[in-house]
């Protein structure tokens, strides 16, 4: 296998007078307090793990949209990292604050519509005062990743007809549903999203190992996966440190679970997908 990239852990430094806490939501996350890792600690996990480099995902749940530390991260160690960043959307000066990040080693871009400190799914997306900066990222070609539930999916499909030229990435699959098995039927608005080809998967362990796969496998959920979107649309996310285990127990349990699949599929999930949607992480 090429080499493997991750697009999807955390980093939290424990120097708050530097980096000060702002959480989205108001309450820090239970993970990034528990289990702050600077990024040297993140690059001591990779290369234990074997992971060649990572697009390195804004904590908003310690940070709010501070993205000083990843840009740090990305600046100390700029041939093995880029940053996914998090702006506020709706603000006057959205796109001047896109700018600002993007020049300091933002390849991407990440809403925070709904997760562990605000678990209700946030409409705001899709507000027209949004506007300026869809049409933003569509021009400077800049992924946008979305922490979203299934009950975003409408808005999302607004959003996509109006900016088709967008990429869109959802992270852990928009927690799709699979637990009542083949067909998937509980999840067909989610494969319904096929059709639009700006969007990209992204697998992380609230997919590869929830707490029970009910009527499903992961053969037959991960199959469906690759054959509706196609493997070159799906990429791999540690969710390190946020996902309990080591860097190297997390990309085996995904390993295992996406063994069925062709080599050629997961050389795409565990690398050439991210080098296409971050060609940073490509030498690019």
């Amino acid at each position: 296998m090429s080499e493997i990239i991750d697009i999807h852990p955390h980093i939290v430094s424990p120097d708050t007078a530097r980096y000060p806490l702002a959480p989205l939501g108001g309450k820090q996350s239970t993970w990034s307090s528990e289990r702050p890792t600077t990024y040297q600690q993140l690059l001591q996990a990779m290369d234990a793990a074997g992971v060649a480099k990572a697009a390195i995902v804004h904590s908003s749940t310690a940070y709010g949209y501070d993205n000083s530390y990843v840009a740090d991260a990305v600046e100390a160690v700029p041939t093995r990292f880029t940053g996914v960043y998090s702006i506020d959307v709706m603000a006057p000066d959205a796109v001047k604050t896109f700018d600002h990040w993007l020049g300091r080693g933002c390849s991407g871009m990440r809403l925070f519509t709904t997760g562990s400190t605000l678990p209700d799914q946030a409409t705001w997306f899709a507000d027209p005062r949004t506007y300026p900066f869809w049409e933003h990222a569509a021009a400077k070609n800049v992924p946008v990743c979305m922490q979203m539930k299934q009950e975003g999916i409408p808005l999302l499909r607004q959003i996509m007809d109006r900016f088709p030229k967008v990429t869109i990435i959802l992270d852990h699959l928009s927690r799709a549903p699979f637990a009542d098995g083949p067909p998937y039927s509980a999840a067909s608005d989610f494969f319904a999203l096929a059709g639009y080809r700006q969007v990209y998967l992204k697998i992380t362990p609230i997919n590869v190992s929830p707490k029970s796969w009910g009527k499903g496998t992961p053969e037959t959920f991960f199959g469906k996966l690759i054959e509706t979107f196609g493997a070159p649309r799906i990429a791999w996310g540690s969710n390190f440190p946020n996902s309990v285990g080591t860097l190297s127990e997390i990309l085996g349990a995904a390993k295992r679970a996406l063994s069925f699949a062709k080599d050629s599929d997961q050389e795409w999930i565990f690398g050439k997908t991210a080098q296409l949607l971050y060609p940073t992480l490509a030498g690019r």
